[in-house]
């Protein structure tokens, strides 16, 4: 099997599935009960004199 071959079934078996997964993780670390005070926090941080 040619190198291009395997990686092009491979992408298109787990390469979605990765990527899926990945979105999902990303989604739920974004909308998590504690994500919305540090996202105000780092929001705040061009604002702060030093």
């Amino acid at each position: 099997m040619e190198t291009y071959t395997a990686m092009r079934h491979f992408a298109d078996s787990w390469g979605l599935l990765a990527m899926t997964l990945f979105f999902l993780a990303v989604v739920g670390f974004t909308l998590r009960p504690g994500a919305r005070k540090a996202a105000e926090r780092a929001a705040e941080i061009p604002l702060k004199e030093d």
